[in-house]
């Protein structure tokens, strides 16, 4: 598994660059063949490393964040909220991931059992619109996200309000 680890004002150690590949290796690599990306994404805030793990592999995106006093923490955590994940979703993604992923992976009877049921659709008109304008349409419905036509590149996005309190947006990849 390739790991990239980036830090954001702050310095990485030679030893937890070692301690961080170990342990995504130990770890995740009986889920993801070797073609799979790992991205550790640190930084300080107020004495608290905030680390983002994200791991791609087969088009599908794990991620998770933590905060910790200490980084090796921080991704003892962001490791097991992956593994959760996986736990929670496994039939669903046991089809993408490595063929052995499951085999011995969970000893123990998995009592959360994910069943999702679609309990409504709804279809609605998009008008082209900018960005600052979709932001402006979510916050008025009081809304944790909203889809639009972007204006400028005419295709579907999706904006959304982050834990952090800032926006993004989601556009398609068309490559």
């Amino acid at each position: 598994m390739k790991t990239t680890i980036t830090a954001k004002k702050m310095q990485i150690p030679q030893n937890f660059t070692e301690y961080a590949e170990e342990r995504i290796d130990t770890r995740l690599s009986k889920f993801f063949g070797d073609d799979a990306d790992a991205k550790i994404v640190m930084a300080e805030v107020k004495n608290q490393i905030e680390l983002e793990l994200t791991v791609k592999y087969n088009s599908i995106i794990f991620r998770a964040e933590r905060s910790a006093e200490d980084k090796s923490v921080a991704l003892d955590d962001a490791i097991d909220k992956i593994i959760r994940q996986i736990r929670k979703n496994k039939t669903k993604v046991e089809k993408k991931l490595k063929d052995t992923a499951f085999k011995d992976a969970f000893a123990e009877p998995v009592d959360e059992i994910a069943d999702y049921e679609v309990i409504k659709r709804k279809k609605f008109k998009m008008r082209p619109m900018d960005v600052d304008e979709a932001i402006l349409q979510m916050n008025m419905l009081d809304h944790e996200f909203y889809m639009f036509t972007n204006a400028d590149t005419g295709e579907i996005n999706v904006v959304y309000k982050r834990d952090d309190g800032n926006y993004a947006v989601l556009e398609p990849d068309t490559q």
